[in-house]
């Protein structure tokens, strides 16, 4: 019997899971690379029920992997898609500022901006109009290096160009059971395999906290799933906005509001709202898996998060239940729009690392043991920065290779 089915195991095939696959042939040609992913193809969950969005990279905190990857990972992922001939288009965004209390908060963005290295250029109403005719606001930034593409179409990408490398991605391959036997790393998939590896990688999104702790690791946080619900225009209204419109967003909440968000496809997309998910792929209001459901009440962190941000929860959950407030929501940006024009679209469920003390972590976070790195945070804009944290996680890996904790 051979002592490795493969030197790294990476247990995710969304697009963090694809890159890193994708960077370990790149980085050390010939290692032997196995993705497993639960679902029938890749990008199922965050990757492919996203706005769409390469951010800029204007929001994150001088110094952190998110303004850095951020930065560093829209320009590669529009270099990306034009090598590659997958759709994109480098739109440019509207910040927009819709009272005075908002104007020292968009200040501050154009400071961050331009610490991250971030170009914007500060606009008055009349200037909002010449981007936006339609949109309302008292001032307002524009950030010219924002954009928009396909994430699934990058994910399966990544996944065709680490197969043609010498990678192997398994789909319906969920892990269930993972343990260390001697120097291997060994994982039982549900269809009854056991394959052993000499490093895995835990790129597992929604379900990484329970990834790390089925490999005997404790991550330290809890997911903790937030659904996001999307409304669409009417394609005879789809005319009221041009590009992508974003709201000044609350620095306390990692959320950036209700926003709009023309697509590739020309549609455009009204949202997300944020609302607590009683699943951890709970896409619908009634989705509910009691087991998970526990697990995020069970932990300590929730309810300090809940206690902390009640306020603002209750108008993420109002907005949740009343398409007029959602709709009072988009009016405040973008006031012709009525509820008649709102057609609901598919949601999507963010993956948001709580600490036990209810911190919201802000950054993206990484955690490693002997043979083993554990991606244990990493929503948006980790699809913007998909190719840096890709290339980061195989560095790890690589490390772990050798039994070195990365």
């Amino acid at each position: 019997m051979r002592a490795y089915d493969c030197d790294v195991l990476v247990v995710g095939g969304g697009i963090v899971g694809l890159s890193t696959a994708y960077a370990i042939t790149r980085a050390r040609p010939g290692t032997h690379v196995v993705v497993l992913e639960k679902e029938p193809g890749p990008a199922l969950h965050q990757t492919g029920r996203n706005s769409g969005v390469i951010h800029s990279g204007i929001y994150y905190r001088p110094g952190s992997l998110k303004a850095r990857f951020a930065v560093r990972g829209a320009a590669e992922m529009v270099k990306f898609c034009t090598e590659h001939d997958l759709p994109h288009e480098v739109t440019g965004k509207l910040i927009v500022a819709t009272d005075q209390a908002e104007l020292p908060r968009l200040h501050a963005l154009v400071q961050r901006g331009r610490e991250n290295g971030v170009p914007v250029r500060e606009l008055g109403p009349a200037q909002i109009a010449e981007y936006e005719p339609h949109v309302r606001g008292t001032a307002a930034i524009h950030v010219g290096s924002t954009g928009v593409c396909d994430y699934g179409a990058v994910a399966r990408c990544l996944a065709r160009l680490a197969e043609d490398a010498g990678a192997s991605v398994r789909y319906g391959a969920e892990a269930r059971a993972i343990g260390r036997r001697g120097a291997a790393v060994a994982v039982r998939t549900g269809l009854g395999e056991v394959l052993r590896a000499r490093a895995l990688v835990n790129c597992a999104g929604l379900h990484s906290d329970s990834v790390a702790r089925l490999a005997g690791d404790d991550p330290g946080v809890r997911i903790v799933p937030f659904r996001g619900e999307y409304f669409e225009l009417a394609p005879a209204r789809r005319e009221l906005v041009r590009g992508l419109v974003y709201p000044v967003p609350d620095p306390a909440f990692p959320f950036l509001g209700v926003h709009l968000t023309r697509g590739i496809d020309g549609t455009v997309h009204l949202g997300p709202n944020a609302v607590p998910a009683l699943a951890r792929e709970g896409y619908g209001r009634l989705t509910v898996r009691p087991r998970e459901l526990a697990g995020t009440v069970g932990w300590p962190g929730s309810w300090q998060l809940a206690r902390r941000h009640w306020r603002y929860g209750a108008g993420e959950v109002r907005r949740s239940l009343s398409k007029r407030a959602f709709t009072e929501a988009a009016r405040r940006l973008l006031p012709e729009v009525t509820a008649e024009d709102l057609i609901p679209a598919p949601p999507g469920v963010r993956a948001q690392a709580v600490l036990r003390d209810g911190t919201l972590v802000d950054d993206f976070l990484f955690a490693g043991s002997p043979r083993m790195v554990h991606v244990l945070n990493a929503p948006s804009p980790a699809a913007t920065a998909a190719l840096p944290i890709g290339r980061e996680v195989a560095r790890r890996a690589l490390r772990a290779l050798t039994h070195v904790a990365p």
